[in-house]
């Protein structure tokens, strides 16, 4: 493909020559190749003759052939390179494979190696591998376990050596020279080390030297524990010993210090362990806790009085307001105890090995000192307040500590983040309940709840007891007897509120807040002589509320800080309490002056007052709550205990009943004084209002009796809808129709009646059937015997044959106040009229 010379010339044109490097390059593309050998071949054609010359491929053909014969040989050279290169590789596949197999041959050698090693360690006496499972022990762990015993052998052989040598030296020289060298030598395990060996000194002393422990049991003629010519030693080795460790107690103590400062837990850990064979660890734990920064900021703290603006605790003596809750400084106090402990409990779990012992002295040191004596101030000048601030600074203080042992206890402390173990739940429950004893032992706390209800109670009551107190009583009889226990009751809440006031020890809080309870003011000399008003003497719901809003107050204090066994007795008390306040001295009170109202008015002359009968209504509102109180929480609360229950239900159900009777004697009496005034009133009608001489008188609408007595009985109605409502007040207008019904049959059978006055009759008998129906409730039976009045009137008007027709409706049996008329009444209403002798009227009568 190469040119031969630049001077010859061939016999064919020759085309251009190419090396492989030509075809081989990465920018080599065939249809360049192609379009450049065209050109070059055109080209040549054009220089060597005209255009239109024929072109010559032979030039080409002959660059092909060359290029043809070039490939083939380079494709020879490379079939040789190939299969010079496929026989190294069967050459090194050959020579790996052999190399594999010498090292599976190896490591095959390695594994029977080690199982015969295995076998020849696990079992010497040449028991089959498949069984040594069973064999006798590992030996390599055996031979490991006699090298360590060896060395504690060897180690306790160098101790012992040591001991006897320190033995020696205090014995003889009274000098303990080697341990010292130690302790002086520093280091927090040079000072362990020297503290058990004097332990171990300390014991062979009680041992060998017993005159310097004032012993002398088993020493006698120079043999000691067994020892020949042990002999007692030359120096007093119990007060050397003792000195020593007490020195070396201190510089423990003090390395404890440092390490704690340090947060050195590690070497914290192991000063404990070595105190605590010293003395139990008393001493580390009293450092640890007395030492506590805590205490330090606390007692400089405790001294400081427990100063509240007078504002909270004018609001903890006031019943009517809410309490304030947990005095400030004790509040402080307890939420940084809660932090304390829960930072500082993770101290001592890392600190002491006996972790328990030391939290649950370090709780004890919290709550018998720092609490405990806060909690005394704030209690100590609450009582300097009221019984009632007390009360309120108890429960709430006793409500927060007990909050703070509950998250305590969640937070686990030492067991953090799991719940605290049940020895320390029990430590908190114990302080707990240590801390409030001296409050709640015996009846102490529920006296003092019973003490300060009844200040509150009598100073609300105070006016209202003097009204009744100085109300004009009836002389003798049967209301005087009747009234005589709850007047008893009343002069003795208002003497006992009298002589509350007198007393000495009444705080000048406690006084303000009864003298402003009981509307009195402190510049009224004599309490006795004080102007009350008809308002002060009236029943009132609001002053029942709160009333029993003191007492449920009083039952949640109890509930929360009593005792769950006493809880039904201190109930109990309560319950007495109330029933004999509100029962007696205040709804009896009332209803018993309401009675004796009622009773005077029975036979007056004029029209009665009936001014009383409101007050019935207060007296049931407050009797129905104090029942539900009574029956849904106090009765609840004393379920426990059988006795105690059915004797508060007994109560409960004497006292109710007792306010019911003289409800209803109320209610019997103003019944028997309206039936009187409307009979007197009736007794006024004269004989000539039915008897007119003309029609003039038909322009009235009612003779004046009819118009007095139905005015009073709509005012009547007016007054008894504010007194009772439901079925009572239905009742109560039963009777009293009932009762008007049969007073006006009797009374329109005296009179005489003539035409005109027939109509008379009839409109009034319409206005006393219109008031009755429409101002009173009465029942639907009840409304056919009123509705019997309206037949009366018509037996006035109408003719002969229409009464003929009323006279066969007629019932049997004898006069009264029945749904129909008898055939006596019958007769004697046709018999009043005018015209009764005329002949259809006899007619009727003789056909009865």
């Amino acid at each position: 493909m190469e040119r031969t010379g630049s001077g010859s010339r061939a016999l064919f044109p020759r085309g251009p020559s190419y090396s492989l490097e030509d075809f081989s390059n990465k920018d080599f593309i065939v249809r360049d190749f192609v379009d450049t050998l065209a050109e070059n071949a055109t080209s040549a054609n054009r220089r060597s003759g005209p255009a239109s010359a024929p072109f010559d491929p032979k030039p080409l053909i002959r660059t092909f052939e060359n290029a043809l014969q070039g490939l083939s040989n380079l494709s020879e050279e490379l079939q040789e390179k190939e299969s010079e290169l496929l026989s190294q590789v069967r050459r090194a596949e050959a020579q790996h494979d052999q190399t594999l197999d010498t090292l599976g041959r190896k490591l095959d050698q390695s594994i029977d190696s080690f199982e015969a090693l295995d076998v020849s360690l696990n079992n010497p006496n040449g028991v089959d591998r498949g069984a040594r499972g069973d064999g006798g022990g590992n030996v390599a762990v055996q031979i490991g376990e006699k090298l360590e015993e060896l060395d504690r052998k060897r180690r306790r052989a160098q101790d012992a050596n040591f001991l006897i040598q320190c033995w020696l030296e205090v014995s003889e020289t009274g000098e303990l020279t080697s341990l010292q060298d130690i302790r002086r030598q520093g280091g927090a395990e040079n000072k362990v080390r020297c503290a058990v060996i004097a332990h171990q000194l300390m014991r062979i002393s009680q041992r060998l030297d017993l005159a310097a422990w004032n012993q002398t049991n088993g020493h006698r003629n120079g043999i000691t524990n067994g020892v020949v010519g042990a002999g007692r030693p030359n120096h007093n080795t119990r007060e050397v010993l003792e000195k020593f460790c007490e020195t070396l107690e201190q510089d423990l103590l003090k390395q404890f210090n440092n390490s704690y400062r340090k947060q050195n837990f590690d070497d914290m850990m192991e000063c404990a362990k070595v105190l605590h064979d010293f003395n139990g660890g008393a001493s580390v734990i009293a450092v640890f806790v007395n030492q506590h920064q805590f205490f330090i900021d606390r007692d400089q703290l405790i001294t400081d009085e427990v100063t509240t603006d007078g504002e909270t605790w004018d609001q903890l003596a006031d019943p009517d307001q809410d309490p304030p809750g947990v005095e400030p400084s004790l509040q402080s106090l307890i939420d940084e105890v809660k932090i304390v402990m829960q930072e500082e409990s993770f101290i001592i779990r890392r600190a002491f090995p006996y972790y328990e012992t030391v939290l649950i002295k370090f709780i004890q040191r919290v709550f018998q000192q720092s609490i405990q004596q806060r909690l005394e101030m704030v209690l100590e000048k609450a009582e300097t307040i009221s019984t009632l601030a007390f009360l309120r600074s108890l429960h709430a203080s006793r409500n927060y500590i007990s909050a703070l042992i509950e998250d305590l206890k969640h937070h686990g402390l030492t067991e953090h983040p799991e719940p605290c173990s049940a020895q320390i739940a029990q430590t908190l429950d114990q302080q707990m309940e240590e801390l409030f004893v001296p409050y709640m032992v015996g009846n102490s706390y529920i006296e003092r709840e019973k003490k300060s209800l009844e200040e509150l109670f009598n100073s609300l009551l105070f006016k209202y007891n003097i009204y009744h107190s100085r109300r004009k009583k009836a002389p003798t009889g049967f209301m005087a007897s009747l009234a005589q226990q709850g007047s008893q009751l009343m002069a003795s809440a208002k003497d006992a509120y009298l002589e509350r006031l007198e007393s000495s020890d009444l705080t000048p809080t406690q006084k303000t807040m009864m003298l402003r309870v009981a509307g009195v003011s402190d510049t009224d000399k004599n309490k006795n002589e004080i102007e009350v008003s008809e308002e002060d003497g009236v029943l009132s719901t609001a002053n029942a509320k709160r009333m029993m809003r003191w007492l449920a107050e009083s039952v949640r204090r109890t509930l929360e800080l009593g005792s769950v066994n006493e809880t039904p007795k201190d109930v109990a008390i309560l319950l007495n309490l109330l029933m004999t306040n509100m029962g007696q001295v205040y709804i009896e009170t009332g209803l018993d002056a309401a009675l004796e109202k009622a009773s005077a008015q029975e036979n007056v002359k004029i029209e009665p007052d009936l001014s009383y009968m409101p007050l019935i209504r207060p007296a049931v509102t407050i009797t129905s709550i104090m029942s539900r109180f009574i029956t849904t929480v106090l009765v609840r609360l004393a379920e426990s205990n059988t006795t105690v229950r059915r004797s508060m239900e007994a109560q409960t159900k004497m006292g109710i009943e007792s306010i019911e009777k003289k409800t209803n004697s109320i209610l019997k009496s103003t019944l028997d004084v309206l039936t009187n005034w409307i009979a007197k009133s009736l007794a006024n009608q004269k004989k000539i209002d039915y008897l007119p001489k003309d029609d003039s008188v038909l322009e009235n609408l009612q003779t004046p009796t009819c118009d007095t007595i139905c005015n009073f009985l709509a005012r009547t109605a007016r007054l008894i809808n504010q007194a009772v409502d439901g079925a009572n007040h239905q009742a109560f207008s039963t009777e009293l129709a009932v009762a008007v019904q049969r007073l006006l049959l009797e009374h329109f059978k005296k009179f005489k009646v003539n035409a005109a006055g027939g109509l008379m009759v009839t409109k009034d008998i319409a206005k006393y059937v219109s008031t009755l129906k429409g101002e009173w409730d009465i029942s639907k039976e009840t409304e056919g015997a009123v509705d019997l009045l309206t037949e009366i009137g018509y037996l006035f008007i109408i003719g002969p044959e229409a009464l003929r027709e009323r006279s066969r409706n007629l019932a049997s049996g004898p006069s009264g106040g029945g749904k129909r008329l008898v055939k006596a009444d019958f007769k004697t209403f046709v018999s009043n009229r005018e015209d009764y002798r005329s002949v259809g009227i006899q007619s009727v009568l003789a056909g009865l």
